[in-house]
């Protein structure tokens, strides 16, 4: 694999033994990659494998200019001559040291008379000035993670590799520690890999996401981007997208730039893909965000752009949304989830039990190859 000059780590693993791999990621100098993925995917493996504590049975691992394995070659470097930084899931302090000499430890290529300056820096840059001489016990989580990650800095590694790092902590404390993460990575500029099963923890820090599954990566982009044009089904459900269906390929309409399909005996207007055969089955969804309310006191033109009726089955409110399930379908069960904004919830009077009108907005029906889903209707 040739190394590109704006790629600062290169991975490519395959192994089947303990667990099958097939892995090609690459990271760029100062991005934040997310490695997502359901337990048992290989994510922690893929982060051992970097960091010289898994010897896969095929692999090249190149990071900034350094060859660090090619199994090939039979070249691999052990993970104390390469230089990473790692932070556990338990964060693995010694509890028999003070917070001080948790980092001095890992700077122990320093002169001891630096030593202490150095660790005092590090301590500084995660906000923890003053608790040099207490131990891990007398810590909160969050003030263990912070420790954990100057230790893993006093290594000056050319990779951080963080594993489902704040998974210990509470929700209020994961949310500092994201904001302090953001605002760390601004005086950092090395590659950084972050192992989460968490979408919206990878969606808030990461440049780019690659999902894996089963040993596979399966796409690799922005989050964003993977939400909303996921290449499969089962990136989608990966992806948690609740409004995952099938219909038929009718007519590409290369003039107006549309795909019609047929769902539920209902014509579909999609935006232009005519990558899908005509007259075959295609997976489709579209994000809750997509989805249209029409207004009861003034209907749109929009109203008209795949329009169904439905009743609110299920309605939860969260961080400014509220979150409805409509059925479309009683016979057959169709469900589909919207967000909209609470204010427009509240001007709408939408309750349980309401019936409502909603739009499909054209822009937003992605389609996808096949696959079989649990509930097949055209």
């Amino acid at each position: 694999m040739a190394e590109s000059p704006k790629m600062a780590i290169h991975i490519r693993l395959q192994q089947q033994k303990p667990i099958p791999l097939s892995v090609e990621l690459e990271c760029k100098e100062g991005e934040l990659l997310a490695l997502v993925g359901p337990s048992g995917s290989g994510k922690t493996t893929v982060l051992f494998a970097i960091a010289g504590l898994h010897k896969a049975e095929k692999g090249i691992v190149r990071c900034r200019g350094e060859l660090w394995q090619e199994s090939e070659k039979r070249q691999f470097l052990p993970a104390h001559q390469r230089h990473v930084g790692m932070v556990f899931q338990n964060y693995a302090l010694f509890p028999h040291m003070t917070v001080l000499d948790n980092i001095r430890q890992a700077l122990s290529d320093s002169p001891k008379s630096e030593q202490i300056i150095e660790a005092q820096a590090l301590l500084k840059k995660v906000h923890l000035e003053g608790l040099e001489n207490r131990y891990p016990k007398a810590l909160s989580g969050g003030q263990q993670q912070r420790v954990a990650v100057a230790r893993a800095l006093a290594r000056k590694p050319k990779v951080l590799l963080l594993d489902e790092p704040f998974s210990a902590v509470d929700q209020v404390t994961r949310r500092k520690l994201y904001r302090e993460l953001r605002t760390l990575r601004q005086s950092l500029n090395i590659p950084m890999i972050l192992v989460t099963h968490d979408l919206e923890e990878a969606t808030l820090l990461a440049d780019r996401i690659a999902l894996l599954h089963k040993g596979e990566i399966l796409q690799t982009g922005t989050p964003e981007f993977v939400a909303s044009h996921p290449k499969t089904a089962t990136v989608a459900r990966l992806m948690d997208q609740q409004n995952l269906f099938t219909a038929k390929v009718i007519e590409h309409d290369k003039e107006t730039q549309k795909t019609h399909l047929r769902w539920r005996g209902i014509a579909l207007e999609a935006f232009y893909q005519p990558q899908l055969l005509l007259n075959q089955r295609a997976c489709w969804m579209i994000q809750p965000s997509d989805i249209l309310l029409h207004r009861r006191d003034k209907p749109t033109k929009g109203d008209q752009e795949n329009p169904f009726q439905g009743k609110v089955v299920e309605q939860f409110e969260s961080r400014g949304l509220a979150n409805l399930l409509v059925e479309i379908d009683p016979e057959l069960k169709i469900n589909i989830a919207i967000n909209v904004p609470l204010h427009v919830a509240r001007r709408n009077r939408l309750a349980i039990g309401e019936n409502i009108g909603i739009s499909l907005l054209r822009e937003g029906i992605h389609l996808m190859p096949y696959q079989k889903l649990r509930r097949d209707v055209l």
